[in-house]
């Protein structure tokens, strides 16, 4: 997923979800926040963030808040991409690779199941398989951590997915964390226990738990190496 010269800006507030106030050449500019999770770890006053020009002219605000730099003490920032469209994007990518499935794999986007509707439905010869991706931004101490906030939507997410298992489909939860310098997945049980405990369900259901690092950069964010989900 590829950015075209991205702006450098200083990150001031966050009146709510959906914008930003930033400090651009001089002046305060509001921006649109392609993330609508908390990220309070990483909207910090005087963030260094970056920004992408948007092109429809029905738009409100000129640009979109797509990455931010995390400080971390004496070593160089940690570069984290914030949009929230990018994970999807990054799947797809990932998966025609040829990471998970064959390179004749059929896949699909936005399948729905019953009353579920499941980012990818993919078909591989005999296998039938559902993929739920989640992307994370959240970091501490060299650890990638879900969710940043209290998700009952990924907890359903999950129970799905079990349901899906144990229909003789296989199922898919797939962590896209968007950062590099991160050795581990784990969920965040002190944000939202049910979802490390419906996580937990999952793994024992045989819902297979995947994660994967991104390269991230001014020029775009790659999906990168996988790591490991720990439910320790």
């Amino acid at each position: 997923m590829t950015y075209r010269n991205l702006t450098k800006a200083r990150f001031l507030a966050r009146p709510n979800r959906f914008v930003a106030q930033v400090m651009l050449d001089g002046k305060v500019e509001t921006v649109h926040v392609k993330n609508t999770g908390r990220c309070r770890e990483l909207l910090v006053p005087d963030a260094t963030v970056y920004l992408a020009e948007g092109h429809n002219p029905a738009r409100k605000t000129r640009y979109d808040l797509v990455m931010v730099e995390k400080a971390r003490g004496g070593k160089p920032p940690l570069l984290i991409n914030m949009d929230s469209q990018a994970p999807n994007a990054l799947a797809e990518e990932w998966l025609r690779k040829g990471h998970l499935f064959s390179p004749n794999a059929i896949i699909r986007r936005e399948v729905t199941y019953g009353k579920s509707r499941f980012d990818f439905y993919i078909e591989d010869g005999d296998v039938k398989a559902f993929l739920e991706v989640k992307g994370v931004t959240l970091e501490r101490d060299g650890i990638a951590y879900f969710p940043d906030a209290p998700t009952e939507r990924g907890v359903k997410h999950i129970e799905e997915l079990i349901a899906c298992q144990r229909e003789g489909y296989r199922a898919y939860l797939l962590f896209v964390v968007q950062m590099k310098d991160v050795t581990c997945v784990r969920p965040n049980d002190e944000t939202h226990p049910a979802f490390g405990e419906a996580l937990r369900r999952a793994e024992a259901a045989g819902v297979t738990l995947l994660a994967a690092d991104c390269s991230v950069s001014l020029d775009g964010v790659f999906p990168d190496a996988s790591l490991p989900v720990s439910l320790s």
